[in-house]
């Protein structure tokens, strides 16, 4: 598959290839994003946003852990599979699913408890402006988890820089910083895995 095609497709999931890309990368990203999971300490209480679901490969596991899940999208194509596929849990208002980028959250100032973002951050315009955001939708206190594969991985698939920036973990962890997070670290389940789970605190 193409580069550039490919990255189209990772960025904003559309038609029958942005199915089949969904379900290759939750098959692919299924360790980091189980683990990514495990680091919010999901509580029945808990209002949780996920940014970039993409292929949903998390949604079960955080609709059955949190009271609410809401999940943003820059694909309309993801947004409407997920509605048909959580029609219960939206009806139940523990769920809801909505076309929207990080820079500009369509959330008022502390809705939620936790925000989750795997394998997204390659294509936000500006770090900054996303944690930003993330930062303003949080509760004071709220948790913060960001699962990506560094730079070094990521130069090898050849994307295009006009739709992917790989991103290095000093990168992510100035800018989680400069947002207004504490706390700011890396948890790897091995020393040598090669991606990164960063967790923070508003």
């Amino acid at each position: 598959m193409p580069p550039r095609f490919l990255a189209r497709q990772l960025s904003c999931p559309t038609g029958i290839f942005g199915r089949i890309v969904g379900l290759l990368m939750n098959r692919h990203n299924a360790r980091m994003n189980a683990f990514a999971v495990q680091q919010l300490r999901l509580a029945p209480s808990d209002r949780l946003l996920e940014v970039g679901f993409g292929g949903g490969i998390n949604l079960p596991s955080l609709i059955a852990g949190a009271g609410f899940v809401c999940g943003v999208d820059l694909s309309r194509d993801v947004v409407q599979q997920a509605k048909a596929r959580f029609s219960e849990s939206i009806a139940a208002r523990r769920a809801d699913f909505l076309e929207g980028s990080v820079e500009a959250l369509p959330f008022e100032t502390g809705s939620f408890d936790k925000v989750c973002t795997v394998n997204s951050v390659y294509f936000w315009k500006s770090l900054h402006s996303g944690f930003a955001e993330i930062n303003r939708v949080l509760v004071p206190g709220g948790r913060v988890v960001v699962g990506f594969l560094p730079k070094e991985w990521m130069d090898r698939g050849n994307y295009p820089s006009d739709i992917f920036t790989a991103r290095a973990p000093a990168e992510v962890i100035a800018s989680l910083t400069e947002a207004g997070f504490k706390d700011v670290r890396i948890e790897r389940p091995e020393p040598a895995t090669r991606w990164n789970v960063m967790v923070a605190t508003r």
